[in-house]
């Protein structure tokens, strides 16, 4: 039984219910078409992930966001 497992950020812009369905529909079409896998057994899970919750180089993303914000205005400013 395939399992597969998408991640992504909850946040302003997260998918929609409609994206979400055509996520778990491609992801499922792929299996089947490229690797010959049993559509009816084919499991998709999306887990939206606060972005408080994880963190890459010490840091959550939610700081690394605002210090990347930042950067930006100080350059636009200038």
């Amino acid at each position: 039984m395939p399992f597969v497992n998408i991640r992504i950020t909850k946040e302003k812009g997260s998918p929609t219910k409609e994206q979400k369905l055509l996520l778990i529909e491609g992801v499922t079409r792929l299996l089947v078409d490229i690797l010959g896998k049993n559509k009816a057994s084919t499991v998709v899970i999306i887990d939206e992930i606060h972005t408080d919750d994880y963190g890459l180089g010490g840091k959550s993303i939610t700081q690394l966001r605002k210090e990347e914000k930042a950067k930006r205005n100080k350059v636009a400013k200038r």
